[in-house]
């Protein structure tokens, strides 16, 4: 039998990627005790300590899923419609929905006195409504168990390819509400699901299984171990889920460097995982371009900080002098629909156009922490491209002017986590190289905003992939519910005499 790791001592050399070496330090060693366990992530050499009470906790949760999913597969479609009918009517209930409003907003209020960012965080009207909306998608939508896939008569028997669950779903995701109830999307295809939401959001999570979730599994005729929250606000819990081996699929939607920790966590442990994290859409404008469409769709695509808010913005140089102050006064116009100032990055060759007085002049930014007076400008370094803005209310963009549209591709496809792109031309041409260019599974020809499972599709998301880590294998980048499946193979022989 293995040896278990029982302790750890200060200065211990940990390998880690093959051929290099991290030493532990002396917080990790008085922590770690018998019965936790460390997590070792090979890309970093991070040191994760996963106490016992977290492992338990998972060891759990995940057990009873996948008690739930074996009793699921008696369970009718109806039944799993009566779920999302209920969980919607009881967010639209009032008397209900008070008490998940009134630990909302203990959450926002701890989250503001940290200094946290709140735009995602904030239960309102619209979300609620969002939220509800996204169920009653659910509720009407085809499970899709049991859908032939593919079907090939041979003589004498019959070979099918029908769709089933995939198994338990694992989902970690930041201090959002809404994505609380996406989560639950994975029933309508079988599955279950144990998530964790971020410790900015875990009271109001607390009220909505209290008060909602809960009770309408139990209208339903669910198995209560369908969907289940890691009641914890310990990032260990988060670590102890990725790598549990009864994971059939582990989603992470999330700041870019949390998630990606995540993921490297779940590869190594062996468990497939869709990743959710980097955004930041870019936006082109070509040699066809219209400017008052230009100006129009960056508009709208400043409204609020998401994924795909546009985040790089890239004029020609042969247009620049009259494309910049189209793509200023956008910007402008996007902060003053928010009563706040704007930011803008620029590189070398775009300051060029820019006025002077953007970069001597110093405003009132919002950000997380509060009020920060900043210059209105600021030069970046065209590396700097990647960075995604994560504004709080006062709009951030990046401007870059660039030779072509071929360079703005590239620069794109090399500096992006290849999220979005958009290219803003009337010219046919210019449009049919930018598709066959950019390397990213959102493309579009005006505002960003779009790349949105239910905005597109009418299908709640869980996530929304990029292409950062390569591209995805045999779906699309737009994770939903329904979109949790596998494959089984079903023979049915006609000819008892069949032989091969």
């Amino acid at each position: 039998m293995p040896e278990a790791l029982t302790h750890l001592v200060a200065g211990m050399a940990v390998p880690y990627g093959g051929d290099r070496v991290v030493r532990v330090t002396q917080e990790l060693a008085d922590a770690f005790v018998a019965g936790d366990r460390l997590v070792v992530v090979q890309a970093t050499g991070a040191l994760l300590h996963v106490p016992a009470a977290a492992v338990t906790l998972v060891d759990e949760a995940v057990a009873a899923a996948r008690q739930a999913f074996a009793e699921l597969g008696a369970v009718g479609d109806s039944a799993i419609s009566a779920f999302f009918a209920a969980f919607a009517r009881r967010l639209a209930d009032d008397a209900l929905f008070a008490e998940i409003a009134e630990a909302n907003a203990i959450d926002v209020a701890a989250a503001r006195a940290r200094a946290r960012s709140t735009t995602r965080l904030a239960l309102d009207s619209s979300m609620r409504e969002a939220m509800a909306r996204g169920l009653e998608a659910w509720r009407d939508a085809s499970g899709g168990r049991g859908g032939v896939v593919e079907r090939i008569a041979h003589t004498g028997w019959t070979v099918e390819q029908e769709r089933a669950p995939l198994g338990v779903v694992g989902f970690v995701f930041e201090g959002r509400p809404n994505v609380f109830a996406d989560a639950t999307g994975v029933l309508r295809s079988g599955n279950t699901v144990v998530f964790r939401i971020g410790s900015d959001a875990l009271g109001t999570a607390r009220a909505i299984t209290r008060c909602a979730l809960v009770p309408a599994l139990a209208d339903a005729g669910l198995p209560p171990g369908a969907v289940q929250l890691l009641d914890s606000p310990s990032r260990a819990t988060g670590w102890a889920l990725f790598s549990h081996p009864d994971l059939a699929l582990a989603v992470a939607r999330g700041s870019g460097e949390a998630v990606a920790e995540l993921g490297a966590v779940a590869r190594q442990a062996g468990v497939p995982v869709s990743l959710h994290g980097t955004g930041g859409a870019w936006m082109v404008a070509g040699v066809g371009v219209d400017p008052a469409r230009l100006a129009s769709v960056l508009y709208h695509s400043l409204d609020r900080k998401v994924c795909n808010t546009t985040n790089v913005c890239c004029a020609l140089e042969s247009h620049a002098a009259t494309i910049v102050p189209v793509v200023l006064a956008a910007l402008d116009r996007a902060a003053d629909r928010r009563g706040v100032a704007p930011k803008l990055h620029a590189t070398s060759a775009a300051a060029a156009f820019v006025p002077p007085e953007w970069f001597e002049r110093t405003v009132t930014i919002r950000r997380p922490s509060g009020d920060v007076a900043e210059p209105q400008a600021e030069l970046i370094d065209t590396e700097e491209l990647g960075e995604e803005w994560e504004w709080e209310d006062s709009p951030e963009l990046s401007l870059v002017v660039v030779a072509s549209v071929a360079e703005a591709v590239s620069l794109f496809n090399r500096l992006s986590p290849r999220l979005a792109a958009s290219l803003v031309s009337d010219d046919a041409r210019e449009q049919s190289a930018f598709w066959a260019a950019v390397d990213a599974p959102f493309v579009g020809d005006g505002f960003t905003r779009w790349v949105d499972g239910q905005f597109a599709f009418d299908r709640p998301e869980l996530g929304l992939s990029n292409w950062e880590h390569g591209r995805l294998f045999a779906r699309s980048a737009v994770l939903s519910g329904d979109s949790v499946f596998t494959v089984r193979t079903r023979v049915r022989q006609h000819d008892p005499d069949l032989h091969r």
